[in-house]
């Protein structure tokens, strides 16, 4: 069941549902090689590779569009996704933003308002972040998550063993 998401806001940034239209301009966000360096899916800077991932956020329950409220300008994406068996947890992921937006003030803008909305509906939000990722860990713990793993997280759905579940709720959030 698709989230109905609105449009949220803060000084920085706003947030809303992804849709078709948004695919030239996210794509523009997105065709930097250095986006994607690190991450296991390196080549998504490609049209083709992209039109993937771009299609996975549409089909997802809460796929956004990150914009810069001075420009209004997509400068990124992000989306919620529902853990198999569990109605009370969701996950936020699939997340990057333009090289011009990194360091850190873009990232905590967008995903409090994703967080503070996901607070609303679920218990648990759940982030996986790969091991060797230190960049997006560094990220979670200035949102303090809490973090799980790789080992001790049986309780917990997970994706591999190579990736850390960070997990906030009401009880460690703000």
């Amino acid at each position: 069941m698709k989230l109905s998401i609105p449009t949220l806001s803060n000084k920085l940034v706003s947030i809303s549902a992804i849709q078709k239209e948004d695919f030239e301009e996210l794509y523009q966000s997105a065709s930097d090689p250095e986006i994607w360096e690190n991450h296991p899916s390196y080549d998504r800077y490609k049209r083709e590779v992209f039109q993937s991932y771009f299609d996975g956020a549409m089909d997802s329950i809460g796929g956004i569009v990150i914009r810069e409220q001075a420009t209004n300008k997509i400068i990124g994406s992000s989306r919620f996704n529902q853990i198999p068996d569990r109605e009370d947890i969701v996950e936020i992921g699939w997340s990057f933003l333009a090289k011009a937006y990194w360091g850190g003030k873009y990232n905590r803008a967008f995903k409090s308002l994703m967080i503070d909305y996901g607070l609303k509906r679920y218990t648990d939000i759940l982030f996986y972040v790969d091991v060797d990722n230190i960049v997006s860990q560094n990220a979670m713990n200035k949102l303090s998550a809490t973090r799980y793993g790789p080992e001790g997280t049986e309780h917990l759905p997970s994706k591999k063993p190579t990736h850390l579940i960070y997990v906030i709720n009401k009880d460690n959030w703000k």
